[in-house]
């Protein structure tokens, strides 16, 4: 059983990673779609109890939003592993006016302001980069370096 976390801003492509990677094999929770923290919460708790592969779809730009889940997977014995999207601010920002529903500048902004790179000290078992290029994605393996 695996749980992965996605950290970074909005429009640094986590849905569109999610899609093409694990749509066919993890569960996506994720509050764009469940809408509330108590539905969030209940989702989270149905795949843990029943074993279920997922993949946390949101910001999750700082420890403190991250520790329920590596917790509770932790408490569950999964993997856990943290992807950390980066990205530019400029360029999330002209992508994210391009969707159907654009995020406000300014929550995006906020996001910036207080994503903390995620450690291994947090609990993950294994940290992955990922990055949208012109050309799909480039994963690389974790560096304590930006």
């Amino acid at each position: 059983m695996e749980a992965i976390i996605f950290i970074g801003i909005q429009a640094s492509g986590k849905s569109s990673y999610y899609k093409e990677r694990y749509f066919s094999s993890h569960v996506r929770i994720s509050l764009d779609q469940l809408r509330t923290r108590y539905r969030e919460n209940l989702f989270l708790n149905v795949c843990l109890k029943s074993q279920l592969s997922f993949v946390i779809d949101n910001t999750n730009p700082t420890r403190a939003e991250r520790v329920k889940y590596i917790k509770a997977a932790k408490a569950a014995n999964y993997s856990i592993t943290g992807i950390y999207f980066r990205s530019i601010a400029e360029e999330c920002l002209i992508r994210n006016s391009k969707r159907a529903a654009p995020v406000p500048d300014i929550g995006i902004l906020s996001t910036v302001k207080k994503l903390e790179r995620p450690n291994m000290e947090e609990g993950f078992d294994n940290l992955k980069y990922v990055q949208m290029s012109e050309t799909g994605y480039v994963i690389e393996d974790w560096k304590n370096a930006i």
